[in-house]
């Protein structure tokens, strides 16, 4: 594994997809990035089903197909005629058990270091949306704050100006 294959992250984070709220990964951009055939690589899975389970692996329906195929505009899917298997994380993570070679093993390592490296991103993402809203709020409760202060003020102000003045307690000089 001298001659070391590198993948730009990007290539490979442009390879998830959002299908059936999960991030995915196709079986035909996974062999492009394996160096196997679409074929050879569904070939494999199917040898060892036992392997993925739906969480890991499913295969589209003809509409998510449809979708997918339209959002690329031109059809670059050529006469595919099965229809596309979506790997998740996991899935992605046991598709080195089944391709065993160097090649394969050194992709698949980048891949789940991508998919770690965007989960790592959107939890950030959550908890800096988390923190924005408790500050919202404790700025909202200031505001509040403030606002009854200065009402209990002017209520102070309004009671001085409708009173007479008032007899001066306290010791009284001779």
């Amino acid at each position: 594994m001298n001659n070391a294959i590198t993948i730009p992250d990007d290539i490979i984070s442009s390879k998830i997809y959002l299908i059936r709220n999960q991030k995915v990964m196709l079986d035909k951009d996974l062999a492009e990035l394996y160096v196997v055939e679409t074929k050879q690589l569904k070939r494999q899975v199917r040898r060892n089903m036992e392997r993925f389970p739906e969480d890991f692996m499913f295969e589209l329906n003809q509409q998510e197909f449809d979708n997918l195929r339209s959002q690329f505009g031109t059809s670059n899917w050529g006469g595919t005629r099965y229809l596309p298997m979506a790997f998740t994380e996991q899935g992605v993570a046991m598709l080195s058990s089944v391709l065993n070679s160097p090649t394969a093993i050194k992709v698949n390592i980048q891949i789940i270091r991508v998919f770690t490296r965007i989960r790592e991103m959107l939890t950030d993402s959550l908890s800096m949306k988390l923190e924005i809203e408790e500050i919202k709020k404790k700025l909202s409760n200031h505001s509040k704050n403030i606002e009854l202060v200065f009402n209990y003020l002017d209520e102070l102000i309004d009671k001085k100006e409708n009173n007479e003045p008032r007899k001066k307690i306290g010791y009284k000089n001779d």
